[in-house]
């Protein structure tokens, strides 16, 4: 049975919230008052605080988000959460925890790579980065990794595939303006070099 987006979106989130508490984090939807930001959570431990954007999906096995133009941080605080729903209520959904920042490399990077793909004809792909999706080969590294949103050093580990560190060293490719990896992309604690020899092909040649 299909969902409305709206419900989609209130269970993504809620779910989040619930996971969130699990791990030892006060979380508090914001429901539509803060741009880009769904909940504000504090630590009830290390009292730290997180703000997070929740995107859902309703395809579990190959899921894939509409992200559209994800602009860099603002601070290491902020993080998003990719939910994909399984088929009934007795399925666990999966979740991608993603520092912002490494949402907007990897959205950026894998839209142009297939936007300006060399062997595709000039014109004939034309989907702009407003419209862009990425699915969870893209996000694979991230899946589960709650305790991440606790540690200091987070986001400056790097779990996006391989490849896209490559792409984003190609002129046609690169990185979103502003983006602070623009000026330390060989210095990032990259460890998504397994995944990227899985994934490179896949990953670079999906439609959007």
């Amino acid at each position: 049975m299909a969902r409305d987006n709206k419900l989609t979106k209130s269970i993504g989130e809620h779910f989040t919230c619930a996971a969130l508490a699990q791990e030892g984090w006060a979380a508090s939807l914001t429901r539509d008052g803060l741009a880009r930001t769904d909940a504000l959570a504090v630590h009830t431990e290390s009292r730290r605080m997180i703000e997070v954007q929740v995107k859902t999906s309703t395809t579990f096995a190959r899921p894939s988000w509409l992200l559209g133009e994800v602009r860099p941080a603002e601070s290491n605080r902020e993080w998003y959460v990719l939910v994909a729903l399984g088929a009934s209520v007795r399925d666990r959904p999966r979740c991608f925890v993603v520092p912002r920042d490494h949402v907007a490399a990897g959205v950026w990077v894998r839209h142009m790579a297939w936007l300006t793909d060399p062997g595709v004809p000039a014109g004939k792909r034309n989907t702009p980065l407003t419209r862009s999706r990425a699915g969870a080969e893209v996000w694979t590294g991230y899946e589960e990794r709650w305790e991440a949103l606790n540690e200091e050093n987070a986001q400056d580990e790097v779990r996006l595939p391989e490849w896209m560190r490559d792409a984003a060293r190609e002129d046609r490719i690169g990185l979103p303006a502003n983006h602070p990896w623009t000026r330390s992309l060989e210095l990032l604690d990259w460890l998504g070099a397994e995944l990227g020899r899985r994934t490179r092909n896949g990953s670079a040649t999906t439609a959007d």
